[in-house]
């Protein structure tokens, strides 16, 4: 039986255009799934948009139409923008389904049955950008206003409302955090989630009556939930809440990967909800980075959004991700530019890996007629540079299960770059002047290491690593991580296909 696994995106707000961000939190959990599907895992990848709320129903407003047709709207945008990443996700969920609703109402009730939810009257701070509610110590007074750290005013607010007993959960939260050490990563978010709740947690405000979209509550149809609720039951519905018994199994193996930004709602108001609702906790939440634009932080006012659409049209998809996945340690902030997009690809995938691989072949071609003239042993694979192909994917499988992306991909690039010392130490096209059977012996320990490359690589350059694979003419049964073996190596006389370059430089 297959080990199960569940990977979620947030749900993206649908008030405006997918942006780098966006991008950015789904090539992450498409990477992760695609991994962990070659790894002979039973993968779940959820992910989608948020469709209520006071923001949208301006939006909406704004732009003359129903909330219904905006979100309908925009939401194709994000569908669209998975496709053009080629997203592998098994579920899209949009917060207007049905099977939505019935999660969400299921969810509340529960909540309600446990003594958890109580009627009173809201006062307090509220940002419509964030649509969330601030204490007056997270926030920052100009004036006679006071602005959330993203510099948005708030408001405030006065309505009856029904609250969530979030204050009763602390204790359970910071002993939960204690003995679960990895359940919030990376560990600076991890301590900040901790101060967070150490200063003292207050009762939550969970609907609103001052506007209508979004989904009722019940016996109380004046009453809205508060969207975050609303936003959150998604991982929930994904596996069929509230009969998802089949599917309880993914859930204890439940990874979220956020922006930094939502990690208050994802790591504070979810995990007490789920107490509250006497529900498991997910495995972890990971909060990532911010990207900012040439060393500015991105901005509508600054009009400098990153188009993903764009920038895959210009330099291509896997050069996108690539850059994306490798740029940065996941959790750190990054800074986007077409400068040092260009840079990385043409160094890492035109000269060190789609060059060598160029060259390798097409001497094979020119020498051997393309076909493998060298027959692997025991001694051969015991031996420099088979020996570390072959270790190489614990060394990948340990840090990418540890959400180490980029340390990853670095590990393989590592090799890589081995592989052009090897090929350049050997000399194969002086060699083969004197001593053809050990050129036959270096091109086809180079072909083999290319197989593992080509295998290993899949997850995170999907488009290359095909085209690899098959210019090696691997058997797309034999390309699943239980091949990267050296029982699997590929034997005297296996034939190739012409070689196609892989990485074109970008000029």
């Amino acid at each position: 039986m297959k080990n199960k696994i569940y990977i979620t995106t947030p749900i993206f707000y649908v008030n405006d255009l997918p942006h780098i961000g966006h991008s950015y939190t789904s090539i992450i959990c498409d990477a992760l799934a695609r991994f962990y599907r070659l790894n002979n895992f039973d993968v779940l990848f959820t992910t989608g948009t948020d469709e209520h709320g006071l923001k949208v129903e301006k939006a909406a407003e704004k732009s003359g139409m129903t909330p219904n047709n905006f979100v309908d709207k925009v939401s194709k945008n994000f569908r669209e923008l998975l496709q053009k990443i080629d997203s592998t996700n098994t579920d899209f969920i949009r917060t207007t389904e049905n099977r939505h609703e019935i999660a969400c109402k299921k969810f509340w009730n529960t909540l309600c049955e446990n003594n958890q939810v109580y009627l009173s009257k809201y006062k307090g701070w509220y940002s419509i950008k964030d649509e969330s509610f601030y204490q007056e110590k997270e926030l920052i007074k100009k004036n006679d206003s006071f602005f959330t750290a993203d510099n948005e005013k708030v408001e405030w607010i006065e309505e009856e409302s029904f609250f969530f007993k979030l204050s009763e959960w602390e204790n359970s939260l910071l002993s939960y955090y204690e003995n679960c050490p990895e359940f919030i990563q990376p560990k600076s978010r991890r301590n900040e989630v901790i101060s967070f709740v150490k200063s003292g947690l207050k009762d939550l405000s969970i609907s609103r009556t001052s506007f209508k979209w979004g989904i009722n509550v019940e016996d109380h149809n004046n009453h809205i939930m508060y969207v975050w609720i609303d936003a959150l039951v998604n991982y929930l519905t994904s596996l069929g809440y509230p009969n998802f018994k089949e599917k309880k199994n993914y859930w204890n193996e439940c990874i979220h990967v956020i922006g930094k930004d939502i990690l208050k709602f994802h790591a504070v108001y979810w995990p007490a909800m789920l107490m509250a609702a006497k529900l498991p906790l997910p495995k972890k939440i990971f909060a990532h980075g911010w990207w900012t634009n040439e060393g500015k932080k991105i901005s509508k006012s600054l009009g400098n959004s990153i188009d993903p659409n764009k920038i895959i049209d210009n330099f291509g998809l896997d050069q996108f991700r690539y850059f994306l996945l490798r740029e940065v340690t996941l959790g750190q902030d990054g800074d986007f530019s077409e400068k040092a997009l260009k840079n990385r690809v043409n160094s890492d995938l035109s000269n060190n890996l789609g060059n060598l691989v160029q060259r390798t072949i097409k001497f094979l071609f020119k020498n051997f007629e393309g076909v493998l003239p060298s027959q692997l042993n025991l001694n051969s694979i015991d031996n420099y540079p088979l020996k570390d192909a072959y270790l190489l994917f614990q060394k990948v499988e340990k840090l990418i299960n540890n959400l180490e992306l980029s340390k990853g991909i670095d590990e393989i690039f590592v090799f890589i770059s081995k592989l052009n010392k090897f090929m350049d130490e050997s000399e194969p096209w002086n060699l083969i002047k004197d001593d053809r059977e050990s050129t036959a012996r270096v091109l086809t320990e180079l072909i083999e290491s290319f197989r593992v490359i080509g295998i290993i690589l899949q997850p995170f350059l999907p488009i290359a690593s095909k085209l690899l694979l098959d210019t090696l003419n691997i058997d797309n049964k034999l390309r699943t991580f239980e091949y990267l073996n050296s029982k699997n190596f590929l034997n005297k006389g296996h034939k190739l296909n012409e070689p196609k370059a892989l990485f074109p430089r970008l000029e």
